[in-house]
């Protein structure tokens, strides 16, 4: 590791002065505009992994639109999901989370303002602040429409400041800017830069370095790598492992025996290690699949049956990308040429046939009410890394086997061809 004595260590995050102190600040303020806003940390200026994840960004965007709900606990939610979008950090107070029913978290907090989703707006705000993203580094890959990495290696000479001292910048910048608040995770891989962002919110700024990275992870519970969910947290606990450090007495080839492609995963993390860089490339931003009917239908069951066909399509070209949705897109044309387009999001994001038809056909038995169709498609979009999908959800005990069943069928279709085997439907 390069030699961090006496190299800059406090970071003043009002007017981003960065200098060096011999020991951690008790009472001190920054010598430039006295401020006590500090952020002391041994690596500080040879890190350049971050994470950049806006807080309730939603609900912090309704704030930012009417002042005068800016105390009030507020949600985005509701519609046909009938759960918690974003909840500000007022309603959090009362214990209403993202995710959450919306009968329980009115019961939690019977004075919330819901909002209903504005997708429009959010996404205009998401892409200007993916825009000053751009400014400050090329290297951006964004996670969703509120979060993104960040590699701001090589960026110091282009901006004469350390990369803490040019995102310190940065959130205030949007700050003002743009009226949202965001946090920060700088670390040296995107797995801890992602734990950091967490720390500290909202307006956080958390470091973690390389020397303490063992120790850090050590003692926290397995919930916090990423990819863990309740259902597997568990199932690890079932197996006495709840805190990182216990996944450490496992070997790699175990823990894969136990756990699938997820237990490679929990061997790496546990050590703090992942070698994945910030990915730019060409930004996918949705995957789907539609058909031209020769004759006009309006019968529901052919149009389903077509619809699987899309769906197995769309998921077998997701897979070999490595992506998830985290949304659904039907797509209907009718005999005189009116495009319909109606979209679910997902609590979770996935890549299996199986969910994507199960929304979709949702979506398309809302649609056919004797219209005849000239055109059907369906489609994924806010796509996200593959390892992110399809995790196990406790409320829908037979998720798991249909995923096993497609995983089984993707295997045969890899070794012996994508005719090797088929499900029933498609032959309707």
């Amino acid at each position: 590791m390069q030699d961090i004595i006496n190299s800059p260590n406090c970071l003043c995050r009002d007017c981003s002065h960065i200098w060096y102190m011999p020991e951690p600040p008790k009472a001190a303020r920054c010598p430039d505009c006295n401020s006590p806003r500090l952020k002391y940390h041994p690596e500080l200026s040879i890190l350049s992994t971050a994470h950049i994840d806006c807080d309730s960004f939603y609900a912090t965007v309704e704030k930012r639109d009417d002042p005068s709900l800016m105390d009030k606990p507020v949600i985005v939610g509701g519609g046909q999901r009938g759960v918690v979008s974003a909840a500000c950090y007022v309603a959090r107070m009362y214990g209403v989370r993202s995710a959450m029913p919306m009968f329980k978290a009115k019961q939690l907090c019977p004075d919330l303002v819901v909002i209903r989703p504005n997708m429009t707006k959010y996404s205009k705000v998401g892409k200007e602040i993916r825009k000053m993203m751009h400014d400050i580094t090329p290297m951006v890959e964004p996670i969703s429409i509120d979060e993104a990495f960040l590699d701001l290696s090589g960026t110091e000479k282009l901006h004469k400041a350390y990369p803490a001292q040019t995102l310190s910048k940065f959130i205030k910048r949007i700050e003002n800017e743009v009226g949202v608040t965001a946090s920060v995770g700088l670390s040296h891989n995107k797995f801890l830069a992602k734990i950091a962002s967490d720390l500290e919110k909202p307006k956080g700024f958390a470091v973690i370095g390389k020397e303490e990275t063992m120790d850090f992870l050590g003692d926290k519970p397995v919930t916090m790598i990423w990819g863990v969910g309740k259902a597997l947290a568990k199932t690890l606990h079932h197996d006495g492992i709840e805190k990182i450090y216990q996944l450490r007495t496992y070997e790699k080839f175990d823990l894969m025996g136990r756990y699938g492609s997820m237990g490679k995963r929990l061997y790496h993390f546990c050590r703090g290690e992942d070698d994945r860089s910030v990915s730019v490339g060409s930004e996918t931003k949705s995957i789907s699949n539609e058909t031209t009917f020769n004759t006009d239908i309006s019968d529901y069951q052919t149009l389903e049956n077509t619809l699987w066909k899309l769906c197995d399509n769309v998921s077998q070209r997701m897979k070999k990308q490595n992506l998830a949705a985290r949304t659904v897109v039907l797509k209907l044309k009718t005999k005189d040429f009116k495009q319909i387009t109606r979209n679910r999001t997902l609590i979770d994001p996935t890549m299996l046939a199986e969910q994507l038809f199960r929304v979709g056909k949702q979506l398309l038995k809302n649609e056919t009410d004797g219209r005849a169709f000239r055109l059907l498609g369906i489609g994924g979009a806010e796509l996200v890394e593959g390892d992110l999908a399809d995790p196990i959800d406790l409320a829908d005990p037979d998720g798991q086997k249909r995923a096993k069943i497609e995983n089984t069928m993707d295997l045969l279709r890899d070794k012996l061809g994508n005719d090797a085997i088929i499900k029933g439907r498609s032959l309707k």
